[in-house]
């Protein structure tokens, strides 16, 4: 399919996503007190349990994926309160959803500097909702797992807030240096998100040419010197054999490099947009992680090598992998009255057993 058919077609879908989610009205929930509030001008909701506690309760940041350009609060509403939140959590968690503002309106990054700013707000404040500051995590799903990782690792060298307890990355997209690895391959035309159009999406996100894409998806942005730098985060070699049994061929040689494509693509290489490309120094720092990945997803991989990333520097990673999960299957796990999908259960339940040992 021509990519320019592509970005049209994901210009009337974003269009069509945004009327549907802004039009889901906000769910009462008898258990659950629910206000709007502003971090720094950064707009955010609270959901706090009735239910009274003796002591102090954990915090959850949410930051929803749609590639930064569409998503709601309502929609993560519908979500949390229909899991983890009210489902399994009645007392211990006050979620905290960011509504960050929204490309191509407001323009990459100001996605990442919202969710920023809305934390570093919160870890200052979270007495005041009866939070514990050592009690509080990041969560994000897809891009929201992108913006959760880049968050966390804005984090780590700053001395005045306290440091994060958890970060809980959902079906991630972490690096866009290898459009290649077997995950890509092997689920290259699977929907929601094939190959093709995770990188249109990316490249819409950053308000660039998507004429670049089959370039791109070759590794034409990619120098020798950078290719053997990332080689060690990003080899197959680092993903288990069992994840390389379905259909994937190792790919030859690399395409040759351009440097009017790297120039185009060089925010993609930039950790606030590939997190799996970060520095030892910070990756060292990072706090315990939760990481969930679907077998029928393009970035499986990404979530499996982030994992290895953190244990080879010694960061306590718990890997949740459906094996029969695909990209959003969490999200329509909470549609169960409509269709059951198991496996966003099954991660879900995993999810909140997580949390409850922060």
């Amino acid at each position: 399919c021509h990519p320019t058919f592509l970005a049209f077609a994901l210009i009337c879908e974003v269009s069509l996503l945004r009327a549907i989610m802004d039009g889901i009205p906000p769910l009462k929930d008898k258990r659950l007190i629910i206000k709007d509030l502003i971090f720094e001008k950064v707009k955010v909701r609270l959901y706090q349990p009735k239910t009274s506690t003796t002591g102090q309760r954990r915090g959850v940041l949410y930051f929803h994926g749609g590639v930064g350009r569409f998503g709601s609060i309502r929609k993560r509403h519908f979500f949390w309160t229909r899991a983890p939140l009210s489902r399994y959590d009645h007392t211990e968690t006050l979620l905290f959803p960011c509504r960050y503002r929204l490309a191509p309106e407001f323009p990459y990054p100001t996605q990442f500097h919202d969710c920023l700013t809305a934390t570093i707000h919160f870890m200052k404040t979270a007495q005041d909702y009866g939070v514990d500051p050592a009690r509080i995590i990041v969560c994000g799903d897809s891009s929201g797992g992108t913006l959760t990782a880049a968050v966390a690792q804005a984090l780590v060298n700053r001395k005045d807030v306290p440091k994060l307890r958890a970060q809980i990355l959902i079906y991630p997209f972490l690096q866009a240096a290898d459009f290649n690895l077997p995950s890509y391959q092997q689920n290259a035309k699977i929907p929601v998100l094939i190959r093709e159009r995770t990188l249109i999406l990316g490249l819409k996100y950053l308000n660039k040419d998507i004429s670049a894409v089959n370039i791109l998806l070759k590794g034409s942005h990619i120098s020798e010197e950078r290719r053997q730098k990332y080689q060690k985060w990003l080899s197959a070699d680092n993903i288990p054999h069992e994840f390389k049994m379905r259909g994937y061929t190792p790919p030859g040689p690399p395409a040759p490099y351009s440097e009017e494509i790297y120039k185009l693509a060089k925010p993609f290489l930039e950790p606030l947009f590939s997190p799996l490309l970060c520095e030892d120094n910070v990756i060292a720092q990072l706090p315990e992680t939760f990481i969930l990945t679907c077998e029928y997803d393009v970035l499986r991989d990404d979530g499996l090598l982030y994992k290895k990333r953190l244990e080879d520097h010694g960061i306590k990673v718990t890997l949740c992998h459906l094996e029969e999960g695909f990209h959003g299957t969490i999200f329509l796990a909470a549609y169960s009255k409509v269709v059951t999908f198991q496996s966003g259960i099954k991660g879900l339940e995993k999810i909140t057993k997580f949390l409850r040992l922060m």
